[in-house]
């Protein structure tokens, strides 16, 4: 599966688990060492914690593994990467805080809203 296909699975297993604000975004002219970041948003550190591991697991079981994994034992931003891309899964508090939507601002992005599907 290309960067761009997996980035939007992900977001897909994102919005499966009702995860918020799933934003993609094409940061490979960057040269940040990834092809895509997918961001999205949480309500609790359970529900954090819910669409990482639905991520996780999918993807295992379709032959993608996730290289690293960080702030898992926290959830307020777990990381999940996958070296072409790298989900971010906020809480919406922490996500405001740091404000990677607006760093990466000037990436070409696409927005996976709730009528285009789950699963």
């Amino acid at each position: 599966m290309d960067s761009q296909d997996l980035a939007r699975r992900i977001a897909r297993l994102a919005l499966a688990k009702k995860a918020e604000d799933i934003l993609i975004l094409d940061v490979r002219q960057f040269s940040v060492g990834t092809d895509f970041f997918l961001i999205c948003s949480g309500n609790s550190d359970t529900h954090v914690r819910a669409v990482a591991d639905e991520i996780v697991e999918t993807m295992k079981h379709e032959e993608e593994r996730v290289w690293h994994v960080e702030g898992y034992s926290t959830a307020r931003w777990v990381l999940l990467d996958y070296v072409n891309v790298v989900a971010h899964v906020f809480h919406h508090e922490t996500r405001s805080y740091f404000g990677l939507d607006l760093l990466w601002g000037d990436a070409p992005s696409e927005r996976l809203e709730e009528t285009e599907g789950r699963g």
